[in-house]
């Protein structure tokens, strides 16, 4: 008997490691779907359509599997298992509704929480100490069907979104050696998620990472972590200038001068800006515009003109 036919679709650093764990495995894979390259995209992660070329399984770019042309193709490969790492889009249900042994989506969260979309940054920028990856069942609702396994992963206090994914990439490919023989004998165990739990979210924009000073120093602190590299990072408005804030550390009460909300002080190689709850962050990486980023002191002596620029007092 031949082995079980795997469609897998994937993109992004999951994805490509989630593959590369059902190449090392020896998995029958037949066919990879993924998505191309974005030019206004920063691509941070190896290529899963490099991979599978690569590994000789056919790659198909971005298509649409509710055209009656992409479904037929996709019903032509008789797939026994589909797997889902990553990927951008929903797989419609007319075409995963023969598949024998089932479809499952692999997500990068502790489901029922953080359905959706960008789950690991959201979870940062809302300061949760912990997140995971789970395998569940793919169904008409996005990130609703039943749970196969699931493996969770810390977040420490200042951990970025992608020290946060690496983990969660780690996670995935545990659970893909874990399930992967269940899987392909069609025997996996799966139980409900608790729907009264379950909390969705977007995706991420740009505008998302606007620093509203009125939030207290904690949460600005999530956000910047967030978002930083590779994403667009977080920002404010500080007269006609956009100043992006990389990285910050939260200033232990009494170590700064900052005190007007979305002011910033400096003192000697360090600069500060006061948050809503009378605390504030400490900015440690920066740039004004589209200057080069900067630490240190010359991030201060940077931070000490814009200030003059924009008429405020620095101390």
């Amino acid at each position: 008997m031949s082995a079980p036919r795997v469609v897998v679709f994937a993109y992004s650093e999951i994805g490509h490691a989630c593959l590369e764990a059902l190449l090392r495995r020896g998995a029958n894979v037949v066919a990879v779907y993924t998505h191309a390259d974005s030019p206004a995209e920063t691509i941070w992660f190896p290529s899963v359509g490099k991979l599978a070329h690569d590994a000789g399984i056919p790659v198909r770019l971005d298509a649409d599997l509710k055209t009656p042309e992409a479904l037929a193709a996709f019903r032509a490969l008789e797939p026994d298992l589909v797997l889902s790492f990553y990927y951008r889009d929903m797989v419609p249900m007319a075409a995963l509704e023969s598949v024998r042994l089932g479809a499952y989506n692999m997500h990068g969260s502790l489901l029922p929480k953080y359905r959706g979309r960008a789950p690991v940054n959201w979870a940062v920028a809302l300061g949760e100490r912990e997140t995971g990856a789970t395998l569940h069942v793919m169904t008409r609702l996005a990130d609703a069907g039943d749970i196969v396994d699931q493996e969770r992963v810390p977040i420490g206090p200042d951990d970025t979104a992608l020290e946060v994914h690496a983990r969660v990439r780690d996670a995935a490919v545990r659970i893909i050696d874990r399930t992967l023989d269940a899987l392909l004998a069609g025997t996996a165990a799966r139980k409900p998620q608790d729907n009264a739990a379950a909390t969705k979210f977007g995706r991420r924009r740009r505008e998302d990472g606007e620093i509203d000073w009125s939030r207290n120093a904690a949460d600005i602190h999530n956000l910047v972590r967030a978002v930083t590299h590779p994403y667009p990072g977080a920002f404010a408005k500080f007269g006609r200038s956009t100043l992006t804030i990389w990285r910050t550390a939260r200033a232990p009460a009494g170590t700064n001068g900052a005190t007007k909300r979305g002011s910033i002080h400096v003192d000697g190689a360090r600069a500060f800006v006061a948050a809503g709850d009378g605390r504030a962050l400490e900015v440690l990486r920066a740039q004004v515009d589209d200057e080069p980023e900067l630490e240190g002191a010359a991030l201060a002596q940077r931070l000490a003109r814009l200030n003059s620029e924009t008429s405020m007092v620095t101390a």
